[in-house]
Parts: structure tokens; C-alpha cells; sequence
């Protein structure tokens, strides 16, 4: 039997359906006797609900139910602690869920025949609302006099800090040759996903309450379902259908809490399909940061210290700013050995929409900061910015900042070399001043580095579970893999069948895929922390294993479940931060080639060649997909995506507004270099990769700005209005 699934670039197992329309989405799904659900959001960024009147949305045609705080039997939920109210208002037993605490608070929702009865309804409840003066500005909130957001949660906004502490960055100052200071900031992002939240919850033919909708882990989503109910875990039931992408975005509850709330009510299905602004209002985004930096270095190359202030905003409720932002931490310093650090990172409540899970969590905001750091320190001390990384790039047995090694093996040289190499980066030292006279166009260059974590993080347990059967007599027929990991656009259930093939040394076409389902299925933890390939990897090829033993053994069927646990971490020293974070990381870089009218300020990115160290690419053709995705979704945060709020309410609420890259608007090309630098805790030495083309591309990019202009941006979306400004002109 041939073992030659793993790095074949097989078709995607989901594309027939997904380019037919057969595939169905959460929107999609219906069922019979469907009624349907609205959701009245506070539409006010702070204020005290003091009373709701539904009677006339009760008395309105079609209307089945209507369901505000009281009608909810635990009136809390979050993904890392429980400080959002289900439904702002009056009449839980929790205190302080009677508060609004951004625009998109949700509270009541209305369950009627059809959609336009629901939304007739909506509009026939009266709040009467006592508005606070609301707290958008994260430094303003830290401070002692601010008004606290959370007084159940202690008497600051501040809800995260985290603290590293490595050498003596005083000392070190005191003998570095250059010392570059910078103040930066990074901007909000929204997902912009094509599937806006949606969802069908029902009653089973087991009677257990269920939810199918979009999301990223299907038994998280089953505990807060379950929690806000006051139903035991094993009686709520989640399913994910197709999933229209998630970048981090769907992590946290939307629809499904009310959802299941009014089926289990009612006993009636309940669908709900949100629309672009309801999405773009009421969910979490990338989260804005406030950055300080001073970096020195010595006049042969080597840094020897950083120190750093990072000010995440974390908006109204936790969501997942602890974990966003103790990445930050980690990935503050990039990818080198340096051998002081001081940092300080800070996540703080505001009634902005809530900071959530984004693609590359933390990391893009902390290394726009780092890059941008070592891009100055090269050009002050008259070294190619290659060069300079290269001195300093972590290699095995190198401590990071956290006072432990990074994992072996380090691919941070190679991946650098090998971004260097195919954009054909030629060396240069000259320092760039800004050049007084500018012709109208300017071309430059600019190189970026990155790593990030694989795997959940800080102490946590990583686990993952699968389940495989062999059906046959003589010889294999059927297998079914059973698998609970999101497909959230990724191709991970490719993946899955191709390294379940791989191990029975069967055809892909003979493994049928069972997926998403928490009634039948071991939980498979996030898809997040571009852990998928790596964690489901291993739990397959541990479950393929043991039902090929059994099939050996002549048992028929062969059945085995596997549950993978990962290398042990462990949390931040609260005082030093040192710590074995994570089990392993993934390294990049990235060259990029930029031309700037220096008339209209307009921006064209010309082509950006990015290294990405995968470990070992099980479908090479989907490695390179999520590169150029993420380079692309990295160019809009990078070059134009500007969310805009003021005093708390979202501006841009569309896609009419806030926009996203065209296909006119992308980079006219990007270069994938995948890099193999096996794992060995990798199944068939495969890293995850998901998040990592993302990370240096702002850096990258201003660097090239730099590079044709003499001028540093600090800050971004590159807007033709803040070159412009850059350059003096306006």
C-alpha cells in the first residue's frame, strides 16, 4: 500500500458543493414549522436600561414571542470569563447586566412567522434608556478618576497587564551605540467574512436543544449555549454547516445563545440571518493598539535591549484580549534574541465594540512596532536591513524574551535567506534621509520578519480528538473519519482525509468525512491559534494508527478513538513573564516593492514575496492559497480598511463604508516561498501556518514607503490623505 497523500496537492474535498451551491450555509438551512427571529441591538455605546415594553410588539401580527433579560435563566456568557449579559436589561439576577456597554449590546429579541414580521415588531419595542457619558479612549480609561465599566470585576478598567522582565535594559541602554525611540499605532479591523452570522436552533430527535451556525469550536459554543441556559452540557447540541470564513471573528457568541434560548421556549425552530451592518455592529474586531518603543543596539549589529509599552484596546467585554494580547506580548520583541527587554502590555475596557480574535491575534500590532523598530536601527547604523536581521535572528537554543528557549528547530534564518533570495533583495547601506525634492513617482523596498505561536498557549492543556473505522472484508472499502474541527475556508477537512489516507496507504476517495457535530464527536478544540493541521494532524494519525492495528489483528470493523495531548506549557511569571508559553512557533518574512505618487499620495504595491516556514506542506496548493489570502487580507488592514467610530457609534458600518481590497486594490503579485523545516512534534513535521503570511506585511510595507520617500509611517491604514501628510504636503 502507497503512503503518498501527505504533500500531494489533492482538490479540495468541499469545492464541487461550494461552486455548485449544492454546499449549504447557515443562512441557507430551513425546516419545517421555521419560525423566524430578530434582534434588537442597544444601537448606544453606554447607558443604563431602566425599562423595556414589549406589549405592543407582543400584540403585533405574526409575533410568537419576545425574550429580554428576565427570560434568560443565567444571564451571562464570554469565552474566557462571563462578563457580557446575554440581553441587557432589567430583571436578571446578576447584577449590572441591566448595562449597555457598546453599540452592539443586544436587547430583546423577537420570535415571529416570518422575518418581516419579526422586524416589524423590532421596531414596536420601547426602551427607555438613561445614557452614560461613554469611554472610548483606552488611555483615558486607565486612568484612576475614569469611570469603571465593570465594578463587579474590580475598581480599574484595565482587565489584562502583562509584564516581562529579562536582563537590565538600563544598563544595557547605557552601553548601546544607537538607541532608536518610536510611538505607533495600529487600527481596528473588521472580518469582513461573506457569511454574515446566521443560524437555526431546534429540538432534536433526542430532545436536545440545537444550534447549527458558524463558528470555530463546536464544544466551547455547546458550554456557553449550555451555561446561559442552566442545561447540562450533554442536553445542547452544536453543528456547524458550511462556514462562509471566520478569521478569528467567530470564536465568540453572536445568535446562538438567543437562538437556543427561544427554540427550547418555544419548541419551534428558530432561524435567524443578521444583516451586513447588524454583522459590522455587532461583533468583535481586531483590536486597536497604542504602541512605545525604544530599541538599542551595539555599532556591530546586535541588539542588546528593548523596551516597550503596548496599550491594547480591549472594548466592552474580554472576549479573548487576554490571550490576544499576552501574544503581543510575546511577539513585541519579533523574531530575535535580545538579551534585555522590558514590556509592558495592557488590555482595557471602553464602550467600543469589543476587541476580539483577528487573524495573527496580537501579533500584527506588536510587530508592525518590532519591524519597524529594527528597520530604523539598520538604517542608523548604516546596515542592510537584511543583514541586521540576520546578525540577530533567534537561532536554536537562543533564549526569547519570556527567559526560555524558542522551541527547536528556530526557522527564523531560513526563512529570512529565503524571502531574501526570491524577491532578489540587493544589499544596501546608505542611511535614506527624506529627500527635499520628491519626482511625482517614487519606487522602494522593504523587508519584515515574523513569528507566532502554533497552539494554545499559557498552561492550557492542548488536546484533540478523532475517531477513525475501517469497513471491509479482505481489504479496506470504507473508512469514516470523525472529526469535529471548523472548516472555516482553510481546507482543513482536506487536509484530514489526505493524512488519514496516508496512514492506511488507501486512496483519499475511500475516506468519508463525518465533521462538526459536539452529540457524536470528542471535543477538537479551536480553529485558531493556526493549530488545526498540527493538532488534528496527530490526533488522525494516532486514531489511523490504532484502528489500523485492530484492522491488522483482523477485527472488523476497526474502530479507534485518539485523543492527542500536546508538549506542556506554562503561564507568564506574573512579575518577569518567564514562561515556557508555547510548544512550538512558525517563522516569516517578507519582501515587498512598493511605488508612491507623491502628488495624489496614492499607494501601489507592486508585488510582496513572503517565506513561510510550514514545517511540511500536507497540500502545498492550499499552503499557498492561505498565503496569498492572508497577504491580501493583510494589504487591506495595511494599505486602506479604515473602521471608523466617533463618541462610541460605528461610522462605517457597510461594506459601502468601510472598505475592503478589490480585485483592483491587491497586490499585482505575491511570491509564496514555502519553507520545510520539519516540526518533530508535527505530524510528518507540519507547523501551522494559518495566521503567519499576515504578520509583517504593515511593516514591510512601510519600510518600502520609507525606503522611496524618507519618511516612516507610524501609524496605518497608508491612506493617500496620511502619505500626503507624511510628506509635508497637506
Amino acid at each position: 500500500m502507497s503512503k503518498n497523500s501527505v504533500g500531494k496537492s489533492h482538490p479540495r474535498v468541499d469545492a464541487r458543493g461550494k461552486v455548485t451551491g449544492e454546499t449549504l450555509y447557515s443562512g441557507d438551512l430551513t425546516r419545517k414549522d421555521m419560525l423566524h427571529m430578530k434582534i434588537l441591538m442597544a444601537e448606544r455605546p453606554h447607558a443604563r436600561v431602566l425599562a423595556i415594553r414589549t406589549e405592543k410588539a407582543l400584540a403585533a401580527p405574526g409575533v410568537a414571542a419576545v425574550y429580554t433579560a428576565k427570560d434568560v435563566p443565567v444571564n451571562e456568557y464570554g469565552l474566557q470569563i462571563p462578563d457580557q449579559p446575554v440581553l441587557c436589561g432589567p430583571g436578571a439576577k446578576k447584577p449590572y447586566t441591566d448595562i449597555v456597554r457598546f453599540v452592539g449590546d443586544q436587547i430583546a429579541v423577537v420570535v415571529a412567522n416570518t422575518e418581516a414580521e419579526a422586524a416589524a415588531a423590532i421596531k414596536l419595542i420601547e426602551v427607555d434608556y438613561e445614557d452614560l457619558p461613554p469611554l472610548t479612549d483606552p488611555k483615558a480609561a486607565m486612568r484612576p478618576d475614569a469611570p469603571i465599566l465593570h465594578p463587579d470585576r474590580g475598581d480599574t478598567n484595565i482587565c489584562v497587564h502583562y509584564k516581562i522582565r529579562k536582563g537590565d535594559v538600563d544598563n544595557a541602554f547605557a552601553k548601546a551605540d544607537v538607541i532608536v525611540e518610536g510611538e505607533y499605532h495600529t487600527p481596528v479591523q473588521e472580518h469582513a467574512y461573506l457569511q454574515p452570522e446566521a443560524g437555526l436552533a431546534y429540538i432534536d430527535e433526542n430532545g436536545l436543544v440545537t444550534v447549527e451556525a458558524a463558528g470555530q469550536w463546536t464544544h466551547a459554543d455547546r458550554e456557553a449555549i449550555a451555561h446561559a441556559l442552566d442545561l447540562p452540557n450533554e442536553m445542547v447540541r452544536v453543528i456547524y454547516p458550511a462556514i462562509g470564513g471566520a478569521f478569528g471573528g467567530r470564536e465568540d457568541m453572536s445568535v446562538q445563545i438567543v437562538l437556543a434560548l427561544a427554540a427550547w421556549k418555544l419548541q419551534r425552530p428558530i432561524k435567524i440571518v443578521w444583516s451586513r451592518r447588524e454583522s459590522m455592529i455587532g461583533h468583535g474586531k481586531r483590536h486597536e493598539a497604542y504602541l512605545t518603543a525604544k530599541w538599542g543596539a551595539t555599532r556591530d549589529g546586535k541588539l542588546v535591549a528593548a523596551e516597550s509599552t503596548l496599550v491594547g484596546d480591549g472594548g466592552a467585554y474580554m472576549y479573548t484580549s487576554n490571550k490576544v494580547l499576552g501574544n503581543a506580548a510575546i511577539t513585541s520583541t519579533g523574531p530575535y534574541f535580545i538579551p534585555n527587554v522590558k514590556v509592558d502590555v495592557y488590555g482595557v475596557y471602553t464602550n467600543n465594540v469589543p476587541g476580539a480574535a483577528f487573524r495573527g491575534f496580537g501579533a500584527p500590532q506588536a510587530l508592525f512596532m518590532a519591524e519597524s523598530q529594527v528597520n530604523k536601527l539598520a538604517e542608523k547604523l548604516g546596515m542592510d536591513p537584511v543583514e541586521f536581521r540576520l546578525i540577530n535572528a533567534l537561532r536554536d537554543g537562543d533564549t526569547m524574551s519570556v527567559g526560555t528557549p524558542a522551541p527547536n528547530p528556530v526557522s527564523a534564518v531560513e526563512c529570512i535567506e529565503a524571502a531574501r533570495d526570491k524577491f532578489g533583495w540587493k544589499k544596501k547601506k546608505s542611511k535614506t534621509q527624506q529627500k527635499k525634492k520628491l519626482p511625482a513617482v517614487v519606487r522602494g523596498r522593504g523587508f519584515a520578519a515574523g513569528f507566532k505561536n502554533v497552539g494554545f498557549s499559557f498552561g492550557y492543556q492542548e488536546n484533540c480528538w478523532a475517531k477513525v473505522e475501517i469497513h471491509g472484508n479482505g481489504k479496506m472499502e470504507r473508512v469514516v473519519l470523525h472529526h469535529a474541527g471548523a472548516e472555516v475556508g482553510q481546507g482543513t477537512h482536506t487536509v484530514m482525509i489526505q493524512m488519514a489516507a496516508h496512514v492506511l496507504g488507501i486512496p483519499e476517495s475511500l475516506v468519508e468525512i463525518r465533521t462538526s457535530d459536539s452529540a457524536t464527536q470528542g471535543n477538537p478544540g479551536s480553529a485558531s491559534a493556526s493549530r488545526l493541521t498540527f493538532m488534528a494532524g496527530n490526533s488522525i494519525k494516532g486514531a489511523a494508527e490504532a484502528a489500523l492495528k485492530k484492522w491488522n489483528e483482523e477485527e472488523r470493523p476497526a474502530i479507534a478513538e485518539f485523543k492527542y495531548l500536546a508538549p506542556r506549557t506554562t503561564p507568564f511569571d506574573k512579575e518577569t513573564g518567564y514562561s515556557m508559553p508555547n510548544f512550538q512557533y512558525a517563522y516569516v518574512a517578507q519582501a515587498a516593492e512598493v511605488e508612491v505618487d507623491t502628488e495624489t499620495g496614492h499607494l501601489r504595491v507592486i508585488r510582496i514575496t513572503s517565506a513561510d516556514d510550514v514545517g511540511k506542506a500536507i497540500n502545498p496548493e492550499l499552503v499557498v492559497g492561505q498565503i496569498e489570502g492572508a497577504v491580501v487580507q493583510a494589504h487591506g488592514y495595511a494599505v486602506m480598511e479604515e473602521f471608523k467610530t466617533k463618541s462610541g457609534k460605528v461610522l462605517t458600518d457597510q461594506l459601502s463604508t468601510y472598505l475592503i481590497p478589490t480585485i483592483w486594490d491587491i497586490p499585482e503579485k505575491v511570491d509564496s516561498v514555502v519553507v520545510e523545516v520539519p516540526d518533530p512534534n508535527g505530524p510528518w513535521g507540519a507547523r501551522g501556518m494559518g495566521e503567519l503570511p499576515f504578520l509583517p506585511v504593515a511593516p514591510a510595507i512601510a519600510a518600502a514607503i520609507h525606503d522611496a520617500t524618507g519618511v516612516w509611517m507610524s501609524e496605518f491604514p497608508f491612506t493617500p490623505e496620511r502619505i500626503l501628510k507624511a510628506l509635508g504636503k497637506i
